[in-house]
Order: C-alpha cells, then sequence, then structure tokens
C-alpha cells in the first residue's frame, strides 16, 4: 500500500544512475496493450496501485507467524487510484472497496483472450464465401471488482476500474505480501497509532492502545485486518490510509532522504519488488520524484467511494457494496479535474485549538450587567465562531461580579472549549443541568471579546464516507 509512496518520495533523493542500476529488476506487465473506448486523459497523472495476495518466496515459518497459510485466491486484497496534480504539489489517495458490484465479461472475452473459434464461419471463410457477422460477445456476469484480477490480471483490472470511475489510468503499480513486507523492512519498520487495542484472530493482528512500530508481517496485518471493528472492509481501508500517511511522514521526516546509503537500499528493495506497466520508464520516475522533493503528509489527501449500501447480497457472490451514484460521480470529477477533495485551509489556525468541536456545544447567553445589548453581541459572535447558540439572549435576573459557564460534569469537556473562546470565565459545575451551557456575562466581559477557536480535525474513523483527510490530519484509528 505505502509502495507507490515509497516508490516516488525516495526517487527523488537519488540520481539516474541509481535508478537506472537497478530498474531492470522491476517486473513488467502488459495493463493497456490492446484496450479501446478508455476514458479521455486529464491534467495530473493517475496510478492504479493494486495489492495481490500473492505470498511466493515466504517462508513456511513467515506464513505461519502471519496468518498467511492457505492458498491465494490470485485477486485484488487493495485498490487505490493515486492522482498526482499536474504541479505534483498533491496526492490524492482514493480507495476502492474490492467487494464492489460490478459486470465482468466471461473469461473467454476478457482482455487479452481470443472469442472461441465458430468452425461453421470459418468454413465460409476459407471457401471465399462471406462468413457473415461475428457471434455475439458473451453476456456479462455479476461479480466484485476484485475478482477482475484473477479473471484477466491487470488489463481487465484496469478496464473495470476505468469504466467505473471515467479516470483515465496512466500507470499501473502491483505489490504483493511478499514485496510489502520488504518494503516495510527496509524501512525500519513503519509507526501506527490506535485509540484502543486490535486484535483480529484471522489476521493474527494484536496490537496495544497507543503507538507501535510494526515490521513487514506485522504491518501486513494490519492492513489486512478485516475483523477489529463493525466497519469491517471499510474500516481496513481507512486503516490503510493511515498506514500509507505514515510511511509519508517516516520518509520526509527520518532522514532517509539524506543518508545516501540507507536511501539506495530502500530504492533498490522497492523497485525489485513491485510490478508496473512497461510505460514506467526510469526517465518518469525520476523526473516525477524530483518535481515532488517538497512533499509532505499534509501534501496527501484520502478519500474512500462514498457508498450507498455496504452489504448487498449478491446470489453465487455473497455480500457486495454499491456506490452512492451522486457523490462518487463527483469524487471522480475531481480527480478527472485535476481538483483538491480537501477544502482549502489557511497556512495557520484561524483560531485557539480546542479539543471539542464547538458546532456540538450547545449555549445560551444571558447579560448580567448594566451594559446594554451584551448578550446579543456575545451571542452573535460566539455563533460566529462556530458554537451552537441556542435561544434568546436573556437579561440576568440580577448583576454578578464575574462571567460565569455553568455546565453540568457530563459536559465538561465542551465547558473547556466554551472557557477558551470567553477568556476570564469561571467554569461551574451544575449537575442535572442537561446539554446546553448557560453563560452569564459579567462586567470583566464587558470590555472583552469573544476569542476565535479552532475545532480538532476530524477522526478518519468517524467521518463521513465521502470526507477526505490530509495526511498530517490523519491521527490513531
Amino acid at each position: 500500500m505505502g509502495g507507490l509512496a515509497v516508490l516516488v518520495i525516495t526517487v527523488s533523493g537519488v540520481g539516474h544512475t541509481v535508478v537506472t542500476s537497478v530498474s531492470g529488476a522491476i517486473g513488467r506487465v502488459d495493463a493497456f496493450g490492446g484496450m479501446e473506448g478508455r476514458p479521455d486523459g486529464g491534467k495530473g497523472t493517475n496510478f492504479l496501485l493494486v495489492g495481490t495476495d500473492g505470498r511466493d518466496g515466504l517462508a513456511p515459518g513467515r506464513k505461519r507467524e502471519y496468518h498467511l497459510g492457505g492458498a491465494p485466491c490470485h485477486c485484488t486484497d487493495t485498490i487505490m487510484l493515486v492522482h498526482l496534480s499536474q504541479d505534483r504539489s498533491r496526492a490524492s489517495v482514493v480507495s476502492i472497496p474490492r467487494d464492489t458490484y460490478v459486470l465482468l465479461p466471461s473469461p473467454a472475452t476478457a482482455p487479452g483472450t481470443r472469442p472461441p473459434r465458430d468452425p461453421a464461419r470459418a468454413a465460409r471463410a476459407d471457401a471465399g464465401r462471406d462468413p457473415g457477422p461475428p457471434a455475439a460477445p458473451a453476456a456479462t456476469r455479476p461479480a466484485k471488482l476484485n475478482q477482475a484480477y484473477a479473471q484477466g490480471g491487470p488489463k481487465l483490472t484496469v478496464q473495470t476500474v476505468e469504466q467505473l470511475t471515467g479516470v483515465h489510468v496512466d500507470h499501473y503499480l502491483e505489490v504483493d505480501f511478499t514485496s510489502f513486507m520488504k518494503t516495510v523492512d527496509v524501512l525500519g519498520g513503519v509507526p501506527v497509532c490506535t485509540s484502543k487495542p486490535l486484535k483480529d484472530p484471522y489476521s493474527g493482528l494484536n496490537l496495544p492502545a497507543g503507538t507501535t512500530v510494526l515490521n513487514g508481517g506485522q504491518a501486513l496485518q494490519y492492513v489486512r485486518s478485516r475483523h477489529t471493528d463493525p466497519a469491517a472492509d471499510l474500516g481496513r481501508m481507512q486503516r490503510q490510509q493511515r498506514f500509507v500517511a505514515q510511511v509519508v511522514g517516516k520518509i520526509t521526516s527520518e532522514g532517509v532522504l539524506t543518508d545516501p546509503l540507507r536511501l539506495s537500499r530502500v530504492v533498490s528493495t522497492v523497485l525489485g519488488s513491485v510490478r508496473a506497466d512497461r510505460g514506467l520508464d526510469t526517465g518518469d520516475m525520476v523526473s516525477l520524484a524530483r518535481a515532488m522533493k517538497g512533499f509532505s503528509p499534509r501534501s496527501s489527501e484520502f478519500a474512500t467511494v462514498p457508498l450507498s449500501s455496504s452489504s448487498v447480497p449478491v446470489p453465487g457472490l455473497g455480500s457486495t457494496v454499491r456506490w452512492d451514484a451522486a457523490k462518487a460521480g463527483r469524487l471522480w470529477s475531481r480527480i478527472r479535474t485535476d481538483e483538491p477533495l480537501t477544502p482549502p485551509r489557511p497556512a495557520t489556525p484561524a483560531g485557539a485549538p480546542v479539543a471539542v468541536d464547538p458546532a456540538t456545544v450547545r449555549v445560551t447567553v444571558e447579560n448580567g450587567t448594566a451594559v446594554p445589548g451584551l448578550a446579543g453581541d456575545t451571542q452573535r459572535a460566539l455563533h460566529a465562531t462556530g458554537f451552537a447558540t441556542t435561544g434568546t439572549p436573556a437579561t440576568a435576573r440580577s448583576h454578578v461580579p464575574h462571567t460565569v459557564v455553568r455546565f453540568d460534569p457530563r459536559w465538561g469537556d465542551s465547558a473547556k472549549a466554551l472557557a477558551v473562546a470567553l477568556p476570564g470565565a469561571r467554569l461551574v459545575p451544575t449537575p442535572k443541568l442537561g446539554p446546553v451551557l448557560r453563560v452569564t456575562l459579567g462586567p470583566d466581559f464587558a470590555q472583552a471579546r469573544v476569542r476565535p477557536v479552532t475545532a480538532p480535525p476530524p477522526d478518519p474513523g468517524t467521518r463521513p464516507q465521502d470526507g477526505a483527510l490530509t495526511g498530517d490530519r490523519v491521527g490513531c484509528a
């Protein structure tokens, strides 16, 4: 999953000679030959990154240790479309659910295969007569997206993704279990953070709460795990996105790019561990990587295809997922037109950071001074900085010496966030007050102003499915 990040960013630190010396080790695949009716290309460069369940080369002991027994299905375990903007300042990573419902051609008519021979038609042609129209191609059949690889390899996978998204794929990269583990190990492990213990008997994942540096086998367990939370495959995709963000952070912050020996070792391992389309040559990799020298976690953004349903049973297939046509259409339109998926944000925070989103904090204001209009002005200012003000500004029954915020102790974090916006306010716990915080303004606030606050970044584990986060905002799972 981190193969593209490692490939592009690390190549930026080495010269053409180093890359050329190891580029011959890259496995090559025919991902585009003979394809017709493809979407038009647009600005930027699009990579289709797939992770397969191939495990050739792993010793039996390692397979047992990391729960990799059993036969591979020769299908795509992970599918991501990565868009590099034309100015090389941004990478947009969109996870595509492997259980997406699709219609695939029969194996006989998949890309790279020939239709079955019609003996009667061939005889007419041999006799010099009009052979007549060829037989109609076999009808399509329902399938899951990850079956495209097993049926038609990289070419059918690319074709199916292009038909689903309307996005032209420029390059194809493929990583299997073995190459993924090698990449993580040569980086010295990758740290991941989880807010609670994660345990999955199926993959063997067993992580404590907090930050853990994962080796290649552990990292594979982390990105494969589907049984640690009710979100199943959707939760797994979000963990994969977090992992890619951590790979970007590690490469750009731990001196990998400034250590020639370590960098050469990383590049050699990565280039020798991936399979790529025939058109991704050494010159392309070097020029692309040099253009991305200033890349950082903030330069990357992550999203998942919005779904209308995450569990639609199909006879013979099991549970499939269906895309939300309107939301997914907007997502792919932004990719085609080279637009960011995340909204622009200022270089510096707009206000003081708080631990609770002010939009979730309900507050009412009353004036405990003789200053006319103070409650109305303050309530409007609180609303402007994002608080959910409620009710009509009121006048307190009597004047108070200080500004106070009364709150039910169950909403203590909300009260602390509100206190940041009201400098000098005193917090007064008031049991059974309920979810609405009550502010009574005193004379100490008559000349003060509401302080702007900034909501915390959303947790990618709870964000809307059609939302997107930049890599520096990816936190604990």
